[in-house]
């Protein structure tokens, strides 16, 4: 047998004869006329009835039973404890509700249920409910208005100050969500509540663009904002280093160090930014429609109002539950450091409130802002477990506790009844 070398280096073969011609009866056309002819005769005998030979299905059966006898007895299959072992690692495999954990857990975040934290699963139901979409609300009044001599230039200052805030801010929020939190969280029903928020703070930012082009504002000056105007660049700039912590591919928690830092992200993204940065400018332009000004505009900050009230509240829950499952975390350090974080925080939110209102305006002044902040940061500090940094401040604006309590079927400010349909209803033209 030759080898791939003995190949290679093999004599070359003596050439082959050339091909005879075909011999008559090997003649294709020839095969072929006689096949045809074969297959007429056998559609002639079934036309008449002719039997074809037929299969001698009974010798072949006997045959097949004469084997059988003789063949040798099959032994018995041993037992096959295969069953109870796949069972066993099936188990295994199972989500223990005592296994799961906020940060840090084990077990398989594809798998919803059974549920261990059923007030993250209740507050993405609430926000499903409260489903609500931009372009529902009629915009008709406002542009009039816009267009018109009765809004003062400090109002318009204030809606576009607004506005230049707001629309970068939601986007900095859902892809704080998207890129950083979202990740780091092993709870699957938290996860379904942030994939909910997510798509809520896109919501928010449509709304803004839908505000922005209904009043024909620049949009280059209004989404440049956050550039442009120091008060609003201060605010994210604080922001941003703490979504930069979660957004780092490299960063992964399982350590007291960067757990502390997950911690504190979220900490100030539900206490700070959706439940302290935010207010001025809910106030403000809330307030313009309760003197039946932008109700459109107004209408749709009270959706969001509700919207971030739930966020800042799923937030909360979510902080308290990784304080229980890792106290560790929450030492006197840590809390000193939170502390300094809300101190900053309301200065920068009260610096926004003075640019956007230098004069007062609405019956708004900046003096009013500092109590209102004050009195939110005591509130969203005792919700996380820290003590009352500015003690003895009440709330100045007692109707927006009412604000945050609607339906979304509500008509606040007489824009129009928003009709809801739900898939067992529409009808399909």
């Amino acid at each position: 047998m030759l080898t791939w070398d003995d190949e290679m280096f093999a004599p070359t073969a003596a050439p082959k004869a050339p091909a005879q011609a075909p011999r008559p009866e090997q003649d294709p056309s020839l095969r072929l006329r006689e096949v045809a002819h074969e297959l007429r005769e056998v559609v002639e005998q079934l036309q008449v009835g002719s039997p074809l030979p037929a299969t001698d299905y009974a010798s072949t059966a006997q045959a097949a039973q004469q084997a059988a006898i003789h063949r040798a007895p099959a032994q018995p299959r041993p037992a096959v404890n295969a069953p109870v072992i796949s069972q066993r690692a099936a188990d295994e495999r199972r989500v223990n509700v005592a296994d799961k954990r906020i940060i840090n857990g084990a077990t398989d975040v594809n798998q919803l249920v059974p549920f261990k934290y059923k007030w993250a699963w209740d507050k993405y139901l609430a926000g499903c409910a409260n489903h609500w979409m931009p372009q529902e609300v009629n915009m008709g009044r406002d542009i009039e208005l816009w267009k018109s001599d009765k809004l003062s230039e400090d109002e318009r200052r204030l809606v576009k100050r607004n506005l230049g805030f707001f629309v970068t801010a939601d986007s900095l929020a859902a892809n704080n969500i998207v890129l950083g939190t979202y990740r780091h969280i092993t709870a699957p029903e938290c996860r379904q509540f942030l994939l909910r928020q997510a798509f809520e703070e896109a919501i928010h930012t449509h709304a803004y663009q839908y505000i922005v082009e209904s009043l024909g504002l620049d949009e280059a000056e209004i989404f440049n904002a956050y550039h442009e105007v120091q008060s609003i660049r201060d605010k994210d700039e604080f922001l941003i280093p703490f979504i930069d912590t979660l957004t780092d591919p490299n960063f992964t928690t399982g350590t007291p160090e960067n757990d502390q830092k997950l911690l504190k992200s979220l900490i100030v993204f539900a206490c700070l930014m959706e439940g302290l940065f935010f207010y001025v400018g809910f106030v403000q332009i809330l307030a313009l429609g309760r003197q039946n000004k932008m109700t459109g505009a107004a209408e749709q900050y009270q959706y969001i109002l509700r919207d971030e009230s739930m966020h800042c509240n799923f937030g909360i829950d979510l902080i308290n539950t990784i304080k229980l499952e890792n106290p560790h975390l929450w030492t006197p350090e840590f809390r000193a450091e939170l502390k300094s974080l809300f101190e900053k925080a309301v200065e920068l939110e009260y610096r926004y409130a003075e640019d956007t209102m230098p004069r007062g305006v609405l019956g708004l002044n900046a003096p009013q802002f500092k109590t209102y902040l004050r009195f939110i940061a005591n509130r969203r500090a005792t919700q996380i477990g820290l003590d009352p940094l500015f003690p003895n401040e009440e709330n100045p604006f007692p109707w927006m506790s009412e604000m945050i309590d609607l339906k979304k079927e509500r008509n606040f400010f007489e824009t129009r009844v928003i009709e809801y349909q739900t898939g067992g209803t529409l009808a399909w033209d």
